[in-house]
């Protein structure tokens, strides 16, 4: 890890290593780093991964195996920043696949219950329209929606 900027802690219940895992094989510009393990006298299992780090997407992680006493919740979320309906896809089918959770407008929570938000960049572009009517009819389009469909924010977005 390069030691410099943020670093996200992920707290997982025994499952660091297999999400870690798991990220690397979703994202792009990702790779595992070191994992440690618990030592004998501490409050993990002797031998057992205590944290994993890893980068997704060029984003700095480390899962860290706490226990049950924390889990995920919305409140947090990682918003991917899609250029098409073909990463947009991607992102949504690996990260609801195996247990994941389809969510309203674009979110959703992937097996171990991390929240995302999987985002078509040109979405933000139909929001940032300085003509109201049609920014509105895209943000009416995305609230009928799970997975985000560029194609029918479109149409939305031009009255269609």
């Amino acid at each position: 890890m390069a030691g410099d900027g943020f670093i996200t802690c992920l707290w997982f219940d025994g499952r660091a290593e297999e999400a870690a895992d798991f990220y690397v094989s979703v994202f792009k510009n990702s790779r595992l780093g070191r994992t440690l393990r618990y030592p004998e006298n501490t409050p993990g299992e002797t031998g057992s991964a205590m944290t994993v780090e890893f980068t997704a997407n060029g984003q700095e992680f480390v899962a860290l195996n706490g226990g049950p006493q924390f889990t995920f919740s919305e409140a947090v979320s990682f918003q991917i920043m899609c250029d098409d309906q073909e990463e947009v896809d991607h992102y949504w089918n690996r990260l609801t696949e195996g247990g994941g959770e389809p969510g309203p407008c674009g979110w959703l929570k992937d097996r171990f219950g991390v929240s995302w938000q999987v985002v078509p960049r040109r979405l933000l572009a139909m929001y940032s329209d300085p003509d109201q009517e049609k920014a509105n009819r895209a943000v009416q389009a995305m609230l009928k929606m799970h997975k985000l469909d560029i194609a029918s924010l479109e149409k939305a977005y031009a009255g269609e």
